[in-house]
């Protein structure tokens, strides 16, 4: 049975908070770290803060779909931009991550779901959601805020905390230099996701859809 918007939006939401919620709570309660540190390097992630993006963003979508809140993650640049957001989640982790790691039972189940189910269902509301006008290549550069700010902040964290949340960004042990080669690295996945979701909205645009 193929699920109408609303209901696949609905999905995304319920999934995207299950998963961070029991995330969260499953990492407090086998952590020996103050309440306020976990905090700090839950929050940390890349994955965690993106699919609280996705959380936040659906809920809007279903329960503000009057007001401006609605308005604005219904709009083509939001949603693609969460799209690339979630689907560089899931890139990065199943290429070059999940071989680091090995979760079994709940935290295998919430480890699928934040890396590879919800940038599925993403990917799905998006492509049966049609363009609001035209993106152009200059939306790209707002969409790397966003990444930006997350590196700015992760490089000044950890150069006080000692706390690096991925490995391809350890200063400690990589060194700047490597590290900022590895940065580029996503950059250039970032450009050309961003790029090839821009050129499918687009072409998405001139196609009527059902609307949300």
């Amino acid at each position: 049975m193929i699920l109408s918007q609303r209901r696949l939006a609905a999905l995304i939401a319920i999934l995207a908070w299950f998963a961070v919620i029991v995330q969260f709570v499953m990492g407090i309660g086998n952590s020996s770290l103050t309440v306020g540190t976990y905090l700090v390097r839950f929050f940390s992630y890349f994955t965690i803060l993106t699919n609280l993006m996705v959380a936040v963003g659906y809920t809007g979508l279903l329960l503000m779909s009057g007001n401006c809140i609605g308005v604005f993650f219904r709009k083509s640049t939001t949603l693609t931009a969460l799209t690339l957001y979630i689907l560089l989640v899931g890139l990065v982790y199943n290429v070059a991550l999940r071989s680091l790691w090995h979760p079994e039972g709940i935290a295998r189940l919430t480890d699928e779901l934040l890396h590879s189910v919800i940038p599925l269902l993403v990917l799905g509301y998006w492509w049966r959601t049609r363009a609001e006008g035209n993106l152009q290549g200059r939306n790209l550069w707002s969409w790397l805020i966003y990444p930006l700010i997350y590196l700015f902040y992760t490089l000044w964290h950890g150069a006080i905390s000692g706390f690096y949340p991925y490995p391809f960004v350890d200063v400690d042990a990589l060194g700047m230099t490597k590290v900022l080669m590895n940065c580029g690295v996503v950059a250039v996945i970032i450009g050309l996701l961003g790029t090839l979701l821009i050129g499918i909205v687009r072409w998405q645009a001139k196609k009527p859809k059902n609307r949300l």
